[in-house]
């Protein structure tokens, strides 16, 4: 068993933990900082569940308001939590339609980890009487990962009516 994380291993993380943290208002994916994975040749889920995302419609500039989940299974990197936090809170003025969203905060966790896969999926809640729940996913190319993606699109949301933030 380890001993927790030496500050040699903590070095790139500036945000966890700093007093003077400064709250961004426009997306800004250089917010993001990863760390070491200390168990890499394991395969596992880390989820994160968001329940207070807010964007801008590009259209009427209102909110939009969601609760994102945010999976992956890691490789090398993980996603530093206060960093994601900030990065989440960044697209709070960010003008774009719900299904851009969840493709670019995926694309921007895949440029910081590789990881071997990942999913992100934005409940949003219903404006106008609609809500709009787009969902999208990765698995690393030529890895089970890949085949993973595919059946996990496939499959996806089959039961939304157990599937219940509102």
């Amino acid at each position: 068993m380890s001993a927790g994380r030496t500050n040699e291993e903590l070095k790139d993380i500036t945000l966890l933990g700093n007093q003077g943290t400064r709250y961004i208002f426009d997306y800004d994916p250089k917010l993001l900082e990863a760390f070491d994975n200390k168990h890499p040749d394991r395969a596992y889920f880390v989820k994160f569940n968001c329940p207070e995302f807010t964007s801008l419609c590009p259209m009427t500039g209102q909110p939009d308001f969601a609760t994102l989940y945010i999976s992956y299974v890691p490789d090398r990197k993980m996603v530093e939590s206060k960093s994601l936090k900030l990065y989440l809170f960044s697209f709070r003025n960010h003008g774009d339609f719900h299904e851009d969203c969840v493709n670019i905060m995926m694309n921007d966790l895949i440029d910081l980890m590789n990881p071997w896969y990942i999913e992100v999926w934005g409940k949003f809640t219903p404006r106008g009487g609609i809500s709009i729940d787009p969902y999208c996913n990765w698995g690393r190319p030529g890895t089970k990962y890949e085949a993973m993606a595919e059946h996990r699109l496939i499959n996806h949301d089959m039961y939304p009516e157990k599937v219940d933030n509102r």
